[in-house]
């Protein structure tokens, strides 16, 4: 990679650095079914690595016995804890206990598929791709409608287009339009394009460090300014490195935000009155 950077900025010049257009940036080729319905590329590579990994960690935590419990059974049962103490008892309450362990499956579901963003050959965050977010937003939608019809009925819809608490009749309505509005499109929307967003942004932030700090390296030497250019490439290479770093604490973090959206849209159905 360096060395064919390096023969480009010579035949330009010395100063320019290819930067790959934005649709290289989160479109991949197909492994195998190109064209197909059953086409395969990275993302779903990365989709079904994101489900396998967490799937195999508690397949092998079975092992062991509560009384000298295996240290991959230790790992996964402090995940679970994480979100039941982090997650579902903050954000539900009361009767929290049956969404712990779809709390826990929207939590290692996006931070493993996040943290590709950082791995060699994948470099590429699965939630940077508006389909996964979307498809695990509209989960949690469902989830929290059924939990809101279970407890309570069809009151439970009737109370968000009429709300109760609203005595005058004209407000009633428009704020029951805004309900209406704010929990069946919004909530599902934002649950998916904060995710998306987030993501996105931290991949093209580590794409346009990567390619200075190989552009910068290309260009030392090159010209006159190589000492500018040097300059230039331990600058992007900090950067680089810093903002790796960063981009797995937002791989857990985005995670655990996702998460505890979705537990506090059940909460809100669980318990309407809150």
């Amino acid at each position: 990679m360096i060395h064919a950077l390096i023969a480009f900025a010579e035949e330009d010049g010395g100063s320019a650095v290819p930067f790959p257009p934005p649709e290289n940036l989160v479109e991949w080729p197909a492994i195998f079914g190109d064209g197909t319905t059953f086409e395969f590329n990275k993302i779903a590579l990365i989709a079904v690595l994101a489900f396998a990994i967490p799937t195999l960690i508690f397949l092998f935590a079975r092992g062991g016995s509560a009384d000298k419990p295996s240290k991959i059974r230790v790992f996964a049962e402090g995940i679970v804890s994480f979100v039941e103490e982090q997650i579902a008892k903050p954000g539900i309450g009361h009767g929290y206990e049956p969404y712990v362990p779809l709390l826990t499956t929207f939590f290692l579901f996006i931070a493993v598929g996040n943290i590709f963003e950082v791995i060699p050959f994948f470099q590429m965050p699965l939630n940077a791709r508006m389909a996964a977010p979307l498809i695990l937003a509209l989960t949690a939608w469902a989830m929290f409608i059924a939990v809101g019809v279970k407890h309570n009925g069809m009151s439970y819809f009737k109370d968000i287009i009429w709300p109760p608490s609203v005595e005058n009749p004209f407000m009633r309505g428009f704020v029951g339009f805004i309900e209406v509005f704010s929990v069946f499109i919004a909530r599902p929307l934002s649950h998916a394009v904060r995710l998306f967003a987030n993501m996105l942004a931290g991949h093209i932030l580590l794409v346009t460090f990567g390619v200075l700090t190989i552009g910068t390296f290309a260009a030392i030497g090159l010209s006159l300014s190589g000492a500018i250019s040097a300059f230039a490439w331990i600058g992007s290479l900090a950067g680089l490195i810093a903002f790796t770093g960063f981009e797995v604490g937002v791989s857990f973090i985005q995670g655990f935000v996702f998460a505890i959206l979705a537990a506090v849209y059940i909460g809100s159905s669980l318990h309407p009155a809150h």
